[in-house]
């Protein structure tokens, strides 16, 4: 889901360079990425009240301001360095909305867990369940849907972030260590593991999934 690497490099170099636009249209090829990382995991009573693009634009500006710092010593790609200032912005809004004004943010009715409803999420909850078989019919999407929801609520918040890391925003296990601080071994286990829990959670006791599912 990131911009291709060779278009984002050439945009850094354009932006290094004093190269007029080159900066404005570097963060707009990451708006819909950080859209999607921040819509992904922002809790679903706090999305109640605030809309995952005013915290896009809040990392956009952010990034902007302290971009000539990143050029000067890039010490990671510059995808992870804005998941870790959208990340950053994230925790502050989660903050803000849930402990300063949690009875009020608490009574709202809470709606479905964000995000996982997208064709990666079928993909992926097919692929545990049976790689021979893929969903043909709408109902049958749903339904792997909806166990797949039910299935990451359950994980672990680590478990949860890695399976997200992976497998939404498609990132590598060597982007997914540097992001984590963790050794590539390290990052690869974790996402295996968390990929075992899933499919215990989706097939128990190791059973086949009912028919057509």
């Amino acid at each position: 889901m990131w911009p291709n690497r060779e278009e984002t490099d050439r945009l850094l170099d354009g932006a290094r360079n004093g190269e007029p636009g080159a900066v404005d249209k570097l963060l707009h090829e990451f708006r819909d990425p950080l859209r999607k990382v921040i819509g992904l995991r922002l809790d679903p009573a706090v999305a109640r009240r605030v809309d995952a693009s005013d915290i896009v634009q809040d990392v956009l500006v952010e990034a902007n301001q302290r971009l000539v710092e990143y050029l000067k010593k890039p010490d990671m790609p510059f995808h992870l360095w804005l998941r870790h200032l959208a990340q950053d912005r994230i925790i502050d809004t989660h903050r803000r909305h849930r402990l300063a004004q949690r009875r009020s943010v608490d009574r709202e009715q809470p709606i479905a867990r964000p995000a996982w409803a997208d064709e990666s999420s079928v993909s992926l909850v097919a692929q545990l369940i049976d790689t021979e078989r893929t969903p043909t019919s709408e109902a049958i999407r749903i339904e792997l849907q909806r166990r797949l929801n039910a299935a990451i609520d359950q994980l672990s918040d680590d478990d949860r972030e890695i399976v997200l890391m992976r497998h939404h925003e498609g990132l590598s296990n060597q982007e997914v260590a540097r992001a984590l601080d963790l050794t590539e071994a390290a990052a690869s286990m974790r996402y295996l593991r968390a990929l075992r829990r899933l499919r215990t959670v989706l097939v128990p006791d190791g059973q086949e999934p009912p028919d057509g599912v």
